[in-house]
């Protein structure tokens, strides 16, 4: 009888680039303090089907302020619309979503371009 070790099975996400962000994230949040980015990290390693998808009515409706980034750990969608331009850093974007931030004069940015604007994580929303 011949035993045949199998490897496990991987756990949380294998999109690499989502790995890299994820570790990305937790090193960030680490040497600044910042517990936003570690916040962050954490709710992007749940089960795609448990990340948040956030329509635009949704973040028009609770982002309150102008100079205001909101993040997304998940996807935006573009149901709704924005009337003020935002900043949204998002891990996904839906080509219509995107197209509508825009139009509106806001960034539709990706979670790494806002690591690196703002390290620190001042004036961003966490929104799912």
């Amino acid at each position: 009888m011949r035993w045949v070790l199998e490897m496990p099975k991987p756990t949380g996400p294998t999109n690499p680039s989502l790995r890299r962000l994820v570790r990305k994230l937790r090193t960030k949040g680490k040497r600044s303090g910042a517990r936003l980015w570690l916040e962050l990290a954490e709710r992007l390693l749940r089960p795609r089907r448990a990340r948040a998808e956030v329509n635009l009515s949704h973040i028009n409706r609770h982002a309150q302020g102008d100079d205001v980034t909101v993040v997304i750990p998940g996807k935006v969608l573009a149901a709704g619309k924005l009337d003020r331009p935002l900043t949204i850093a998002a891990f996904k974007f839906s080509a219509p979503a995107a197209r509508k931030i825009r139009a509106a004069g806001g960034k539709a940015i990706t979670i790494s371009e806002l690591l690196e604007m703002n390290p620190r994580g001042k004036n961003v929303i966490l929104m799912e």
